[in-house]
């Protein structure tokens, strides 16, 4: 994606010499140009860069490298007192100089990926309008969406890639959080450059700020966002389609992730925008596949087969339902006929079983149980309970994506061990707070019925020790999936992102998992998921795959893949944006 025309941005456009080296044709200079993330690399300009662009005297005298400036700025996140002081911190430095921001990140994936993402982001989301500081992305609103088009080229990059837009309607466990949500989509692309390789010059965060719901905000002075009700009906949708319409005239080749809409409008935008630019919905699609991949992992280390399984979804909001409809395709593509997947998972609502002809939401109509599943079980209602599924289905595996604390009691629990010798138990929900069981409660509780949980959480968890053995809690984060499957999508520049890209994301990862982590000698030793430290290997791994299996089905338009189809590892490596100071040369303005 080099020496494109216009240039990528009216500050500068990336250039290759005659010796095929990068280099950065930049249209401002002095003190403009020291204002501008994109271009700044503070103390590390050269004496030579400093008085041709016009700001020698500006900067402190001493040069210093890159790797330098990492280690003072570690140095200063680490005297930080909280997770959110810290957050604070990364973020003035993205505000202040882009590319620092990425090779500190990158440098510290591990560390700080929690910090500018789950749980932490949780916070900044919620505290989004008195932390504010600097503009970044764009805002629609009702009361501007008629300037769309005018809006969308505000934004200084001329080649977007890769939107992620929300609503904030639910965002991870804590639900509306009305123009907050932006911290959001400003985190997943954070993810999208450190992780997958994605350059920043080619993103966009987006807030549709479609009003809030929550009283306490829309009366709160110091609130940032739109103080009225939110829109619904066909005035929400409205709104929605002009933001496509500009998008789609501005940036052609643009991809949308919709993240963190609520259950009743998740699946209606996802399907009505799929199908016309290239979209996915990450809480449907991504969690559904990381989930499936954590399965596939887990089935392995137990030695059995994923459709030998009988599985329980606790959570019918959009991810939980997108985590059905994933796994179910899943076992479809291991075997089972459609009717037989259904029939062996059991998705909760608050309500207890959803069963077809009872639960009244649509949306939950492909993963509806049949009524005649538990026609022969003891029950004391209409539909069954949490408690009656586990123990007349004799589930061997539980999901929780609730958002509910501690809903994974020890009798919950103790029952699932009663099923299996080896229950596989995933509490995804996030921030932290809202996991439904610990990983230690889980792991203690099934110990003292004889059975050996295998568990994996949506938030970090440290290492648990039982009996003289350390069990790694493998985190099902869905920063595995989306880096990876987006940066294929915007190689490949497909058209539509298809159910079977999803699918092969998500055994890309379970391939990924079992060759780096599982013994070569023993399939029944190893982790659910990889360590966060090998985010970018495992993206650009499922990038490989992914930009495979769009070459077999023939839905990638980028002619430049096609020519390269039998080195897609070059082709990857060529379009990864490195977080490196390139040499400045200073033009006027073209």
């Amino acid at each position: 994606m080099t020496n494109m025309h216009p240039p990528l941005s009216p500050f500068f456009d990336l250039k290759t010499d005659d010796n095929q080296q990068k280099y950065l044709e930049v249209y401002c200079s002095g003190f403009q140009l020291l204002r501008l993330a994109a271009l700044n690399k503070g103390t590390a300009f050269t004496e030579n860069e400093r008085q041709a662009l016009n700001f020698d005297g500006l900067l402190p005298p001493r040069v210093v490298t890159q790797d330098e400036q990492v280690i003072r700025l570690y140095k200063g996140f680490s005297e930080q007192a909280s997770d959110i002081d810290k957050y604070q911190f990364l973020r003035a430095v993205q505000e202040r100089n882009e590319v620092l921001f990425y090779a500190l990140l990158s440098a510290h994936i591990e560390e700080m990926m929690p910090i500018i993402y789950t749980p932490t982001v949780g916070k900044a989301v919620q505290k989004y309008s008195s932390l504010y500081r600097s503009p970044r992305g764009l805002t629609f609103t009702e009361d501007n969406i008629s300037r769309a088009e005018n809006i969308v080229n505000n934004y200084p990059w001329n080649d977007v890639r890769m939107i992620v837009a929300t609503d904030s309607s639910a965002i991870l466990g804590i639900g509306d959080q009305g123009h907050g949500g932006l911290a959001i989509s400003i985190g997943k692309l954070s993810l999208y450059t450190a992780g997958g390789g994605l350059s920043p010059f080619n993103t966009l965060a987006v807030n549709l700020d479609v009003g809030t719901d929550r009283e306490d905000l829309r009366q709160d002075s110091g609130y940032l966002g739109i103080q009225k009700k939110r829109l619904t009906g066909d005035a929400y949708f409205k709104m929605i389609d002009q933001f496509v319409d500009a998008v789609e005239k501005r940036w052609p080749k643009a991809i949308i992730q919709w993240e963190d809409f609520a259950k009743d409008v998740s699946f209606a935008v996802l399907e009505r925008y799929r199908n016309r630019i290239p979209s996915f919905n990450d809480d449907i699609q991504g969690t559904g596949a990381v989930v499936l991949a954590g399965l596939l992992s887990a089935c392995k280390l137990k030695g059995e087969a994923l459709v030998d399984q009988r599985i329980i979804v606790v959570g019918a909001g959009a991810g939980g339902v997108g985590v059905a409809k994933v796994i179910q395709d899943g076992l479809v593509h291991e075997g089972l006929s459609r009717e037989q997947a259904r029939r062996q998972m059991y998705i909760m609502d608050e309500f207890g079983l959803v069963v077809e002809g009872i639960s009244p939401d649509a949306y939950k109509k492909p993963i509806m149980q049949f009524k005649d599943s538990y026609k022969n079980w003891q029950i004391d209602a209409e539909i069954p309970t949490l408690a009656e599924v586990i123990k007349n289905s004799k589930a061997t595996i539980m999901l929780g994506l609730t958002g509910i604390s501690g809903l994974f009691t020890q009798s919950l629990i103790e029952a699932m061990a009663d099923n299996s010798q080896k229950p596989i138990i995933f509490p995804l929900s996030n921030p932290t707070s809202n996991v439904e069981a610990t990983p230690e409660d889980i792991f203690n509780w099934c110990h003292g019925k004889g059975s050996e949980a295998i568990v994996a959480s949506g938030s970090p968890f440290p290492d648990i020790t039982l009996a003289g053995k350390k069990h790694t809690i493998g985190q099902g984060n869905n920063a595995f999936i989306f880096p990876g499957l987006g940066f294929a999508s915007v190689l490949g520049e497909c058209k539509l992102i298809t159910d079977s890209m999803i699918i092969e994301s998500a055994y890309a990862l379970a391939d990924y998992t079992a060759d780096h982590y599982f013994q070569e000698d023993n399939s029944q030793e190893g982790t659910i998921y990889p360590p966060i430290s090998a985010l970018q290997d495992v993206s650009l791994y499922i990038t490989k795959r992914v930009l495979a299996l769009m070459l077999k089905e023939q839905i990638a338009t980028n002619p430049e893949l096609e020519k390269h189809k039998d080195n897609l590892d070059t082709f990857i490596q060529d379009n990864i944006w490195q977080a490196q100071y390139l040499p400045y040369k200073f033009k006027m303005n073209p």
